[in-house]
């Protein structure tokens, strides 16, 4: 197989995402965010990085880290709840309740995480809120508006292993997790509830309720006296992303760009291929794209795409202004890996998912002037949110063979840690 012009392969955090090739450095991207994030660090932990250093995510499969990290993008999000971790403050108003503070390891690696007891009613309420219309996503500690809607919160059993995050009004219900085997236990009737394994006994509990009811939100354990651990709770809008810390204000992540890869001589505008392994963000928005493109305008374009709302892969490739290539693939999840390579060439255009060709096209002219590689749609708009593996680009058409090679699983076990599954 070709040696790839250009291969990004995340292995250090910076100011930019650092391609191996070429050596000069043209590979590089540049990144963007204005603030700090958090990540999954080699230890499994949630880490804090500073004001635009870009972030490696390490997987974590059945709480533990499996695998290589990713550069992980997000957008804009923000955390609307203050004291995310600290709920003996008062601005948390604990009804029924007793708080313990600094009682237990949390998903950081400190002990600043907080034991919640009920004490009265068999169902301890942290925070009152409100459900309507547009408040309709619950977790831990929120109150809501019309653009806070998502919430998350990490729980682990202590002396129960069960944690309910319900609609307090009228018996309308909620949902019920078990922090000991990390699974929903019910939904009541227009409730939704997720559950992701942290590591530690830690998990991270969403409900959502799916009618959008009024009424009041709250959480806690089951019976009286009974307790769980809680910590880093978050509130945001349209999807869960990255856990926000914050102390005595809302805090705002900025969104995330990285851009201008590459130059005119790394691209062949007459023939080549772009491979991509990646994970999209699953909802929000409608497309994660990575494109080829010249300086400016969208009418020569090499581009591979999420579509979000249709749940497909899409490789597709513009010369001139007209789509010569067009390619869409079902996918069983964006949030899961997949390897994805597309071809060009006059006349000649496949693409090529998980070791397969799924689709080709033997009739259509090239694009010209390409001369960077992007985390967008080259407007720029439709900004690639996820993770990345690994990109490689060649300045030469790969036979089907070598395509076959670069895009397949190299062991089981790899193609079981892209699928997020665990193998026991």
């Amino acid at each position: 197989m070709a040696k790839p012009k250009l291969a990004l392969i995340p292995s250090a955090q910076g100011s930019k995402f650092y391609s191996v090739l070429p050596s000069s450095g043209v590979g590089d991207f540049n990144f963007t965010r204005s603030g700090s994030a958090t990540r999954i660090n080699s230890q499994g932990l949630i880490e804090t990085v500073g004001n635009g250093v870009s972030r490696l995510n390490y997987p974590l499969i059945d709480g533990k880290v499996a695998g290589c990290p990713s550069h992980l993008l997000e957008p804009q999000k923000i955390n609307q709840l203050q004291r995310s971790q600290e709920f003996s403050n008062s601005y948390w108003i604990n009804n029924g309740v007793t708080i313990t503070e600094n009682n237990e390891i949390s998903p950081d690696g400190t002990l600043n995480a907080d034991l919640l007891t009920g004490v009265s009613g068999g169902f301890g309420v942290v925070r009152f809120g409100t459900w309507s219309a547009t408040n309709k996503v619950a977790s831990c500690f929120a109150t809501w508006s019309a653009t806070n809607k998502v919430a998350s919160c990490f729980a682990k059993k202590g002396s129960t292993e069960l944690f309910k995050i319900a609609n307090g009004s009228g018996g309308v219900g909620g949902v019920t997790f078990n922090l000991e085997n990390g699974i929903v236990i019910t939904e009541d009737s227009g409730f939704e509830g997720s559950i992701e394994n942290y590591g530690n006994g830690w998990f991270r509990c969403t409900a959502i309720d799916t009618s959008a009811r009024s009424g009041t939100f709250s959480l806690g354990v089951t019976a009286a006296s009974e307790s769980v651990y809680i910590w880093g709770a978050q509130l945001e809008s349209d999807y869960l992303t990255s856990y926000i810390p914050t102390t005595n204000s809302a805090v705002t992540r900025s969104a995330e760009t990285a851009n201008g890869a590459g130059d005119a001589s790394t691209f062949n505008d007459s023939e080549g291929v772009l491979m991509a392994e990646i994970s999209g963000l699953d909802n929000g928005g409608s497309y994660r794209v990575i494109s080829i493109e010249p300086t400016t305008g969208t009418a020569n374009r090499i581009i591979l795409y999420y579509d979000i709302l249709a749940n497909k892969i899409v490789g597709r490739v513009d010369s001139g202004g007209s789509v010569v290539f067009n390619y869409t693939a079902d996918v069983q999840s964006q949030s899961n890996f997949n390897r994805i390579a597309l071809k060009y060439k006059v006349n000649d255009f496949s693409l090529w998912i998980n070791g397969f060709k799924l689709g080709s096209d033997n009739l259509g002219a090239t694009p010209t002037g390409l001369n960077k590689l992007t985390f967008d749609n080259g407007s720029p708009s439709d900004f690639f949110y996820g993770n990345t593996k690994q990109i490689q680009y060649f300045d030469s058409a790969l036979n089907n063979s070598d395509l076959e090679k670069l895009t397949s699983w190299t062991s089981f076990t790899d193609m079981a840690n892209g699928q997020q599954y665990s193998i026991k």
